[in-house]
């Protein structure tokens, strides 16, 4: 089906298909098994049994899909899952090996059309950053022929006449789900890491429209400090309904988060949406600075993750630990808000929502 439509020249906006919001009912949620100790140095211990937990919160509103190296990676986190008393029927494990454990990025993104889905399978290049990332960057086509999904591959041409797969994480951005995306000109434009050389802001512009329905972008400018991606979205600012985004704030003019997010916030104040209305803003504190060795690390509240009737917030034994998680429970009022300790697991540089993909049902 996939070939069909792509030797048709369709894109999902031709046959209607959209980017549903986040809140939108799953079928499921995908993740990838911590296998990488390199990728928490010092730290990689405790960090089966913080997936446990989020496996053990997610599979009781929704299925869950675990990619694991081989068989013998499936028995042990069969057996760590076992230990806390995670519901086995609603988990489904698949032997692809990964290169890290960021389904965000990697995954795939999927698109909703009526009463049918697609994937759109952006390509993946570890952020710009790593040479391994061959083994994610299957992912999304792997999803696509076991769910027999349609599978659109995003390309622009280049001045050059040279066409061009084009890089993009989940991570980098979010939507409301009726047309209205964010993300940031540090993590798409900036040129310190660049995904897509030679590639306009107008250009992304017009592949958000064709493959994800977008009909308007907002921009923000920085992400936080020690974001090891540059800039992803889902660090600092998301959408929580239709009109309302939720954006991290520093009130510490000292601290290096100050000045960008005060620069973000003044744009979501001036942005209007698509029917030439102010965006409704929710400040959500940032916890106090998260160290370890001598590295700031990308400690943030907005990088919760909504599933049916759930949202799971990372928690830093921090005070404002509290106030993120009553902030969350007042904007999802309809949602049971879960904390999820990450102290040890922001180590490796993500949090709830980088480990997470949804599939949203159809």
């Amino acid at each position: 089906m996939s070939a069909t439509l792509e030797a048709q020249n369709s894109t999902p906006r031709s046959l209607d298909f959209r980017m549903p919001a986040e809140w939108e009912q799953h079928t499921a949620t995908w993740i990838a098994w911590p296998h990488n100790a390199s990728d928490w140095p010092g730290r990689f211990q405790p960090i089966p049994w913080v997936y446990a937990e989020i496996v053990r919160q997610l599979s009781a509103v929704e299925q869950v899909h675990i990619l694991v190296q081989n068989a013998d990676a499936e028995k042990r986190a069969r057996g760590v899952l076992k230990r806390a008393h995670v519901d086995a029927s609603s988990v489904h494990f698949h032997q692809w090996p990964t290169n890290r454990v960021w389904t965000r990025d990697s995954g795939p993104i999927f698109v909703k059309g009526d009463n049918t889905l697609a994937i759109t399978n952006w390509k993946f290049n570890a952020w710009a950053k790593y040479p391994d990332w061959q083994l994610d960057n299957a992912l999304p086509q792997r999803v696509a022929e076991l769910l027999q999904m349609p599978s659109f591959t995003p390309e622009i041409m280049l001045a050059d006449g040279t066409r061009h797969e084009l890089v993009l994480e989940g991570g980098s951005i979010d939507t409301n789900g009726t047309g209205v995306l964010l993300t940031t000109e540090e993590c798409l434009l900036s040129t310190v890491q660049q995904r897509n050389p030679g590639v306009s802001r107008e250009q992304l512009e017009h592949a958000f429209r064709d493959y994800l329905g977008i009909d308007q972008v907002l921009w923000m400018n920085r992400g936080i400090a020690g974001d090891d991606t540059h800039g992803h979205v889902d660090d600092i600012t998301r959408f929580v309904d239709r009109n309302t985004i939720v954006t991290v704030t520093e009130p510490n003019r000292a601290d290096e988060n100050h000045e960008p997010m005060a620069e973000n916030l003044d744009r979501l104040r001036a942005a209007r949406n698509r029917e030439g209305q102010p965006f409704q803003i929710v400040e959500l504190p940032l916890p106090s600075p998260v160290i370890f060795e001598g590295q700031r690390l990308p400690a943030s509240y907005a990088n919760f993750y909504i599933a049916n009737g759930l949202v799971l917030v990372p928690t830093f034994n921090d005070a404002n630990d509290r106030y993120a998680l009553n902030t969350l429970a007042e904007v999802f009022p309809r949602h049971r808000i879960v904390g999820i300790h990450c102290v040890d697991f922001i180590w490796g540089l993500g949090a709830l929502h980088c480990m997470t993909q949804q599939q949203p049902a159809a």
